[in-house]
């Protein structure tokens, strides 16, 4: 293993990981795990008929982030740079920071789900789409000191 180089990239990636093994778990747990972890009746109730929808949607939002993981992994030193990690970084980072401060109101009125479904997911959303901006930060500050960060 390598030497860590950005601690706040390895916990963005350890961040990112676990909910993607929160969604799996969601999908092993079934309908009530559905229910519990607001993701809506409609949702649950398609679980409970096995339609393939829950598991599809779980299943690619659960890949997008152990991908996302990997790139934080990446940018941690801990695994080789990825292809355009930079921007795929800043991707990954808008997204987390827009799911948790932009989405906030315009989901909240979605059928089904919760409000506290949405405040709790919009704080783990802020909380790690700025841990991803941190590392980022420092990501640039090394950059700007050492041109292969800025040549890659």
């Amino acid at each position: 293993m390598n030497q860590v180089n950005n601690v706040w990239m390895l916990i963005a990636a350890g961040s990112t990981f676990l909910a993607s093994i929160l969604h799996i778990l969601v999908i092993v747990g079934g309908p009530d795990w559905y229910r519990f972890f607001g993701a809506g009746e409609q949702m649950a109730v398609l679980a409970e008929r096995g339609h393939w929808y829950p598991l599809v949607v779980t299943s690619f939002i659960s890949l997008v982030l152990a991908v996302w993981g990997l790139f934080a992994l990446s940018a941690s030193g801990v695994i080789a740079p990825l292809p355009l990690y930079k921007w795929a970084l800043g991707a990954i980072t808008c997204v987390f920071l827009l799911r948790g401060l932009c989405l906030i109101p315009a989901f909240r009125f979605v059928q089904g789900l919760s409000d506290v479904f949405w405040l709790w997911s919009s704080l783990i959303t802020l909380f790690i789409g700025s841990v991803y901006f941190i590392g980022m930060l420092k990501l640039l500050s090394v950059g700007s000191t050492n041109s292969k960060f800025l040549s890659e």
